[in-house]
């Protein structure tokens, strides 16, 4: 019984990622309680009595030890192998920088760069401003800190690893918390190795996660392959939830500019111009930058897209799974006068009766708000109006657009949703309003081929066609509306529609970045050739599309065979699908789309 809960216990220790001190007590306290017991049954002294009092002591002492050992907070590193290669020194605005090369010494990695001052103290809700200039030479050798939000317990966040999406790894080097903190506002640089020749192009990634969570350092868009493609990338962290997006009238009162509740969208403009100023140093070209985004980091693209703020800053983007363009977007997107409503909450929940007091309350009490605050709003500075009037007037600031959606975008969203027959037309309402009997006509309950190309749920359920029709409204359809709106404008547009299957992420929402960013190999056992062959070339058409506009055109020399991607026209409607075989295809949700856009272009 001590043997079988001592390995229960290292192994709870390795998915807490406990320090390796903790599994060395561990094993020796079951070592001497055996001894112990061992001597006791051969004086003949032991008993059930005995048994469950030592059992008791086991736990008790594994319990002290579990905490004592507990992982220590740290900064992920930028590399994981030992003694790292530092770079070359770089001069930006603010001083000297070194970086650390990538194994194989193809890549150069900088991370950890202040764009910001820290946004702490008196400096909560307020604009972000100039990063202090340092002295020396500050070595950007690991990522900064997540930003404020929402945490499990390292053994939770394991477990959902296991049981999720199946990715868990024994390692010997991550027994360490990551680090979380309102000093989070920095970010991260990778280009190709030892680079001195023409300027080259940039992309600008925004994380998603709600607006409320993620990193600048997830491995789903690390930019080493980018940089490998003679493309430099670049990612960063930004304020999320209450302390980006709270709005409160006294906020807006005491600003310069007047604004309130778009902190992380003001966040995410001061690095873009942060980059636009300095990418030159790495050999960045600032006339070549492509902005790019996944979910909420999608939503904020299209925010960045119509921001007065953010004009000549770049001049093309990436979409994927997420925009605020419609006239009634599905989410990310609030009223001001609703966002106002929430900061009155906040302060009320915190009993404090204004935001000098609220400030003063510590930032792990506040990210335990009960408040929703996952939203931009128009505050009349960052988004002077509701995103689709700019677009009407073409004052939007992208020259071409490449953007799409996966097949399961709602799916993981809607696990908890129970869809029947009886309740499916009532379900719809919520993003369909009185269109819902035709969009429930148009795909009944039980339906289960949809066209040549995938099956909505072999079991012919509501929950397949539900999850089909909040796939296309909550994520698919704002791009529709996007595409539209760039054809209108005689502007550049390529649509597609990832569908591939896998272990990991499959094509569920967020389940096209690892192949789109390279970045398969962090995650060993989860893709096969075919999802390598795939990566290969929906990177090659990401880094074509940063470096001409175009993701059929950009390095002569590649080695790549891609399939044609025709630019999209609402007409034929065609979206290129990425699965085994790259190939356009009728998009899906083309009908569906109609209603769509009946419900939205109607008065409330």
């Amino acid at each position: 019984m001590i043997v079988l809960l001592t390995a229960v216990y290292i192994f709870i220790l390795e998915l807490s990622k406990n320090t390796f001190l903790g599994w060395g007590i561990g094993i020796a306290l079951a070592i001497v309680l055996l001894f112990v017991r061992h001597y006791l049954k051969k004086k003949d002294l032991w008993n059930i009595k005995m048994a469950a009092g030592f059992l008791l002591i086991l736990l008790a002492l594994f319990a002290i030890n579990y905490e004592f050992t507990a992982p220590p907070v740290k900064r992920v590193p930028a590399v994981t192998y030992k003694n790292p290669i530092v770079t070359k020194k770089i001069h930006v605005a603010q001083g000297d920088i070194t970086g650390v090369y990538d194994e194989g010494k193809e890549v150069e990695i900088f991370a950890g760069i202040p764009y910001a001052k820290a946004p702490v103290g008196d400096l909560r809700w307020e604009e972000p401003l100039e990063p202090d200039s340092w002295a020396g030479t500050r070595a950007c050798d690991t990522y900064g800190p997540m930003s404020m939000q929402p945490s499990s317990s390292v053994l939770y966040s394991s477990l959902s690893q296991i049981l999720g999406t199946h990715d868990y790894r024994f390692s010997l080097t991550d027994q360490y918390k990551e680090e979380m903190s309102e000093d989070s506002l920095y970010l991260n640089v990778y280009r190709p190795a030892d680079y001195d020749g023409e300027p080259l192009p940039v992309v600008f990634f925004i994380h998603g996660g709600s607006l409320t969570t993620g990193q600048s350092y997830y491995t789903e868009y690390r930019g080493e392959s980018f940089a490998k493609k003679g493309v430099i990338f670049v990612n960063f962290a930004y304020r999320l939830g209450i302390f980006g997006y709270m709005a409160n009238k006294e906020l807006a009162d005491e600003c310069t500019n007047g604004t309130t509740g778009n902190y992380g969208l003001l966040d995410q403009i001061m690095a873009l111009k942060w980059v636009h100023e300095n990418i030159g140093a790495f050999g960045g070209n600032p006339d070549n930058i492509t902005i790019a985004g996944e979910s909420a980091g999608s939503s904020s693209v299209n925010a960045l897209c119509v921001s007065p703020l953010t004009k000549g800053l770049f001049v093309r983007a990436i979409a994927e799974s997420s925009g605020i363009g419609m006239k009634k977007p599905y989410h990310t997107f609030r009223d001001m006068d609703e966002a106002l409503a929430t900061g009155e909450e906040i302060l009320k929940e915190f009993n404090v009766k204004n935001v000098s007091e609220l400030r003063k309350i510590s930032a792990d009490k506040l990210v335990k708000t009960a408040t929703q605050n996952s939203s931009m709003c128009v505050d009349g500075y960052a988004i002077i109006e509701q995103p689709y009037l700019t677009y009407e007037k073409g004052e939007n600031h992208e020259q071409a657009l490449l953007n799409g959606s996966n097949l399961k975008e709602a799916d993981a969203f809607l696990l908890s949703t129970k869809a029947t027959s009886d309740n499916y037309e009532e379900i719809l309402q919520e993003v369909l309003g009185d269109n819902a009997k035709k969009a429930a006509e148009l795909i009944p309950p039980g339906a289960v081929e949809r066209d040549s190309y995938f099956i909505i749920d072999p079991k012919g359920d509501a929950k397949g066609s539900l999850n089909f029709v909040y796939s296309d409204a909550w994520f698919s359809y704002s791009h529709n509306v996007w595409s539209k709106y760039m054809e209108e404008q005689g502007k550049p547009v390529y649509q597609y529609f990832f569908t591939k299957t896998n272990p990991y992420l499959s094509n569920n929402h967020a389940g096209e970045m690892p192949y789109a960013y390279g970045n398969l190999s962090y995650h060993p056992g989860m893709y096969d050739d075919s999802d390598y062959a795939l990566s290969e070339i929906m990177l090659t058409y990401w880094t074509n599309f940063a470096k001409t506009g175009d993701p059929n055109k950009g390095s002569e020399d590649s080695d790549v065979e891609l399939p044609k991607w025709p630019q999209w026209n609402y007409e034929e409607d065609k979206l290129l699908e990425f699965n085994d075989e790259v190939r356009l295809i009728d998009n899906p949700y083309h009908e569906l789309n109609k209603l769509i856009d009946e419900y939205q272009n109607k008065e409330e």
